[in-house]
């Protein structure tokens, strides 16, 4: 050591000595300190040299369901894991060698980062989790809860927030029973104040175990029309038509009628009116209605009773059991071609149908055909369509 401080007492190392000085530092202690941060930067580099062979073994293993997942989260669950360890060394190093003290600014400062970071990997992990279970469920079911695992995802935040909380009070040596009930007429204050939150989050579960929607259904209330993209804790956001993202509580939604479009297992809607003269011959108006409907019934895209026959033997409907089947899973066969009506100008012949499939696009594609093919039929008849028209006579 005293060769260490004749060494420091040259000129040029005058400065080294005043700013270890300052510190309260040795030579030995600021030596260990750069030991510990050469020690952290070889951590860091091991951690970034096991990852690329770990992304590799996953990216080998990834028909394995959870190797798979794990592959594009394993970035996202080192990080936190790879701070806490440099914030750890670091903190070691720092509270040795600068001897503070316990329970200064300092160590709380450091407490609530640790914290963070635990509560950042520990977030990691459950939402590796519940991803990995929806894609299981997925892969197992389509009729996956989304929007279940969603809720689940949403109640951890929450539940690691209040650890957060609770932790960094207990820190400063706060009595938590003491503090909820010295809040008195304030916390009554709050209660009121998070009522229709609560209302809300009810609402939610209520809505996810009625199963009224799910992410992607097209729904119509009494107000608004589109595709609920996401149900939340406390409210639910639909993407309209026009491309617009409205925000819903769910108590709202909860308390409406809710039309849902998206749950039809078999048959989307087809109707209109034909409209004939009157002057039409009946002969011909059950000829054509009969053409019509042995048209609709072979077409190949237009329900009937044997093609639900043949969706239930393919186990792509269902059979009936304690009640409808059809109703519960929103399954239509009815067909019907007949003169419906006399109007003002016209005779109507009714076209009901239902489309095998209920995407809308297949949906207009298919109703175009068959109004397409129908007045092909009409032309190749002797009836005429029928439009408002006016006949005015002069009497002489």
């Amino acid at each position: 050591m005293e060769k260490i401080d004749i060494y420091l007492s040259n000129n040029r190392f005058v400065f080294i000595k005043d700013i270890l000085s300052f510190f309260n530092l040795s030579l030995t202690n600021l030596f260990l300190f750069l030991l510990y941060i050469f020690l952290i930067i070889l951590i860091k580099y091991f951690i970034k040299m096991v990852k690329k062979p770990l992304r590799y073994w996953l990216f080998i293993n990834r028909k394995k369901g959870y190797y798979k997942f794990l592959f594009y989260r394993v970035d996202n669950i080192l990080e936190p894991f790879s701070y806490l360890v440099y914030i750890t060394l670091l903190t070691f190093a720092i509270l040795n060698i600068f001897n503070i003290e316990s329970g200064s600014t300092f160590d709380i400062v450091i407490y609530v980062i640790k914290l963070s970071l635990i509560l950042w990997f520990v977030y990691e992990i459950i939402k590796f989790f519940i991803y990995s279970a929806i894609r299981n469920k997925i892969k197992s079911q389509k009729s996956a809860r989304r929007e279940l695992f969603s809720l689940l995802l949403n109640i951890s935040k929450i539940i690691i927030a209040i650890i957060a909380v609770v932790s960094i009070l207990s820190k400063f040596n706060v009595d938590i029973t003491a503090l909820i009930t010295s809040l008195g007429i304030g916390g009554v204050i709050i209660g009121f104040s998070a009522k229709d939150v609560l209302v809300n989050f009810f609402d939610s579960i209520r809505l996810i175990s009625e199963d009224a929607f799910r992410q992607g259904d097209w729904i119509e209330t009494k107000e608004i029309e589109g595709l609920v993209t996401e149900l939340g804790l406390t409210s639910t956001q639909i993407r309209t038509f026009d491309n617009a993202m409205v925000t819903v509580p769910n108590s709202k939604l909860a308390n409406d009628y809710i039309k849902n479009w998206t749950k039809r297992l078999v048959g989307r809607r087809i109707k209109f009116n034909i409209p004939i003269k009157y002057t039409s011959n009946t002969e011909e108006i059950d000829r054509v209605v009969d053409s019509i409907y042995k048209f609709m019934h072979t077409h190949s895209e237009i329900v009937n009773l044997e093609k639900i026959k043949y969706l239930k033997k393919r186990k792509l409907t269902h059979e009936d059991g304690l009640f409808n089947i059809d109703d519960k899973y929103g399954v239509r066969k009815t067909l019907v071609v007949q003169l419906e009506d006399m109007g003002l100008y016209s005779l109507n012949i009714l076209i009901y149908a239902f489309s095998i499939s209920v995407d809308y696009e297949e949906w207009l594609r298919v109703k175009q055909d068959v109004i397409k093919n129908i007045i092909k039929i009409i032309e190749n008849s002797k009836l005429e369509f029928a439009y408002p028209t006016q006949e005015i006579r002069l009497l002489k």
